[in-house]
Order: C-alpha cells, then sequence, then structure tokens
C-alpha cells in the first residue's frame, strides 16, 4: 500500500478497467489481460528484441500505444516501451490469442489500406484518427468491423497495463516509488551521492 492508500494491484485493476471497459472484454482479450497483469505483477524483464512481432508489426504497435497514451507534459507510452511489452505478453500468451492479436493487426492494416491506400502506420495522422474513432465507437456493432474493434480493445487494455505498471508510468503517473515493482533499487543517481 502506498501513501495515497492504494495498493498497487487494485490500482491496476482500476486503470485497465477504466481504459478498456473490462467487463465488456471479449473473452480473448480478457484472457491477454490476464497474461499482462500476470507479467506486470512479477516484474519480470522484458526482452530486447522483438520475439513475436516483425519490425513493421512492432511500429504499428508502437505508433498505436503511442495514439492510445501519447507524451504530454509526462512521458507517452513509447518511452515507457509499452510495444515491448505487449511483444512479451504475447510470447507469454496462448496461441489462440496471439494469433487473435495479430489478425486484429493485420486487418488494421487491410482497413487502412482499403479506406486511405496506406498501412495504418503510414497513413495521415488525421486518416489514422479517423479509423481508430471507428474501431473505437460504442454504436459499431458492424460485423465487417468486430475484428478491429475486439483488436482496439485489446490494444487498449494492454497499453493501459503496460504503461501504468512501467517504471514512467509509476513515477510520474501514479506517483508511485515502484519500490513494490522493481528488484533492483538504485538508489540516488547523483554522481556525488553515489557511494
Amino acid at each position: 500500500m502506498n501513501r495515497h492508500g492504494i495498493n498497487r494491484r487494485d490500482a491496476l485493476k482500476t486503470l485497465t478497467a477504466a481504459g478498456a471497459g473490462a467487463a465488456t472484454l471479449p473473452l480473448w482479450v480478457s484472457t491477454l489481460q490476464q497474461v499482462a497483469e500476470a507479467r506486470a505483477t512479477s516484474g519480470a524483464a522484458q526482452s530486447a528484441a522483438p520475439s513475436v512481432f516483425t519490425q513493421a508489426q512492432y511500429e504499428t504497435v508502437d505508433l498505436l500505444s503511442d495514439l492510445v497514451i501519447p507524451e504530454t507534459d509526462t512521458a507517452g507510452a513509447r518511452q515507457a516501451r509499452v510495444a515491448a511489452f505487449i511483444d512479451t505478453i504475447l510470447s507469454d500468451a496462448p496461441s489462440a490469442e496471439r494469433d487473435r492479436f495479430l489478425d486484429g493487426l493485420d486487418w488494421l492494416d487491410a482497413r487502412s489500406a482499403e479506406l486511405f491506400g496506406a498501412t495504418f502506420a503510414a497513413a495521415a495522422p488525421e486518416q489514422q484518427t479517423a479509423l481508430l474513432t471507428i474501431v473505437s465507437s460504442p454504436e459499431n456493432d458492424s460485423p465487417a468491423d468486430r475484428i478491429g474493434v475486439e483488436f482496439f480493445q485489446a490494444m487498449k487494455s494492454l497499453t493501459v497495463t503496460g504503461y501504468y505498471t512501467s517504471r514512467i508510468g509509476m513515477l510520474q503517473e501514479l506517483d508511485d516509488n515502484a519500490a513494490v515493482t522493481f528488484t533492483e533499487k538504485l538508489g540516488c543517481q547523483h554522481p556525488e551521492h553515489k557511494a
């Protein structure tokens, strides 16, 4: 429990529910979220290089995470390496859920190409926003968009979890010193204070 009376696990569940409507998540998205929460609470390290994503997929997920939590006066999802977190989650996830996520990435590029003549990452920022608005709309019950709607629910949920369990999210957004999360306690990093 931190000085604000909220423990890390409860904060994570609250943030995830708020960010992605956890009560209404499809089963495969909920499964990925459970893997993410287990990974986040274990404090296990992420791999340096993508193990599931191709470079193009990694760049798209990096862009998407940054659109979900952009840099403002604090660091965004890109600085928190959320795409690497998601890659690690997918490497730990059951193959069916991993495949659904990757199918969603493929759908996003195909739908972007259909609408704008370019992959999602190559589309103009206003086109990216337009497509994400389509897949975020609560009124969107189109069978043709179902894959994209579910994928973006997964993307938002994993981005929120990855960001708020990162060192950046814990320190800058949750005002938590991360002592519960990080096993290595670096202490003061000013040269004059190192022993």
